[in-house]
């Protein structure tokens, strides 16, 4: 007959001191805001680095296309290309830069303002309050820094000027070297180069944009045929416009505008060529040439060939040649159609053998 042994009984476990359980939780509770905040951290990387990813494939794709419309393998190349593939590689860079650094700053804001109320929701308003106060003060004493910035980043947009720009910023006037979006560097013609802070910038006079009109005042004797010179001095301004080297840099057909002034001795006639905006003084300088030697053939004296660049009252008045708007006309019936003719045909007067443009 067995006798059944005695069980001896499980120890009950000893309980940890106190001291050792509240180290416990708030190791618990360390671990796991560290574990969110590493979270949000790690998030906030991956997010920024897929945004930088899609910005610079964005930027790069359009570089590429500029590269590959001027048939160059190098940024520096596009110098040599039209000015137009250079000013967009220039601002899109910039404005890929732009947001490249927009980014950074929202994500760095957002994992902050996370992290401060994973770890506790009280710092939060503390947290808010400090930087509205650190805000504050960086507002006012970088105010003029954040107007370049916001000025420079339209200026970019919206393509006032680019790289090649002949401009006058009214604090200086020159070529534009670089732009960004807190100073503008333009070299003038002395060679000295200006930096600009794009927030003193209120007006910009761009040369270089759209076309230019090349007005050139000549002065013949008092005594000269008056008509005679106009005709001599605006066929030889269409015959500039005829020639194949120089109709690509020409807009529109010349005009006569005339009698401009009698100065002393001097009768001043202004003809007038709308050109591109980068061939203006190649055109107006082959433009002056041109009309000495045929004035001078006819033996018709020349006492000066100047440029005119009208400004002020002056420029505003004498914007001649700037057509309105064109509308469609009202129907007219019991009119006869005149057929349409070329800008550069002849028509002839009735009643005479005469000739006129």
């Amino acid at each position: 007959m067995l006798i059944p042994s005695e069980t001896t009984p499980a120890p009950t476990p000893t309980p940890l001191p106190e001291w050792s359980q509240k180290m416990l939780a708030v190791l618990a509770d360390i671990g796991g805001k560290v574990l969110v905040v590493a979270i949000i951290i790690a998030s906030c990387v991956l997010i920024a680095l897929v945004l930088r990813g899609v910005i610079k494939r964005v930027v790069h794709r359009i570089v590429d296309s500029a590269k590959n419309k001027a048939s160059v393998d190098d940024t520096q190349a596009l110098e040599r290309s039209p000015l137009a593939d250079m000013r967009l590689v220039q601002r899109t860079r910039t404005l890929g830069t732009i947001l490249q650094n927009i980014v950074n700053v929202m994500l760095v804001v957002i994992a902050i303002v996370l992290i401060v109320n994973a770890i506790d929701n009280s710092l939060l308003g503390s947290l808010t309050l400090l930087t509205a106060a650190v805000g504050a003060g960086l507002g006012f004493g970088a105010q003029n820094i954040v107007k370049d910035v916001l000025n420079g980043i339209f200026l970019v947009a919206e393509d006032q000027i680019g790289i090649g720009d002949v401009v006058d910023l009214g604090l200086a006037s020159g070529v534009v070297e670089y732009v960004s979006v807190r100073v503008t560097q333009v070299r003038d013609v002395n060679g000295t180069l200006w930096y600009v802070r794009n927030g003193e910038v209120t007006r910009i006079g761009n040369m270089s944009q759209g076309w230019a009109r090349a007005i050139v005042d000549t002065g013949v004797a008092a005594d000269a045929d008056l008509e005679q010179v106009e005709h001599i001095m605006l066929e030889t301004a269409q015959t500039l416009a005829k020639d194949p080297k120089w109709r690509t840099r020409i807009v529109e057909k010349p005009e006569l505008w005339g009698l401009e002034s009698i100065d002393g001795d001097a009768l001043v006639v202004r003809v007038v060529i709308k050109t591109r905006a980068n061939a203006k003084d190649d055109v107006a300088q082959e433009l002056r040439r041109r009309l000495r030697a045929a004035l001078l053939e006819k033996d018709i004296a020349v006492p000066r060939m100047t440029d005119v660049v009208p400004t002020g009252l002056e420029g505003a008045r004498r914007v001649r040649g700037a057509n309105p708007p064109q509308t469609r006309p009202n129907a007219v019936t019991g009119v006869p159609v005149v057929p349409d003719r070329g800008i550069w045909r002849r028509k002839k007067q009735a009643g005479d053998g005469s000739e006129q443009r």
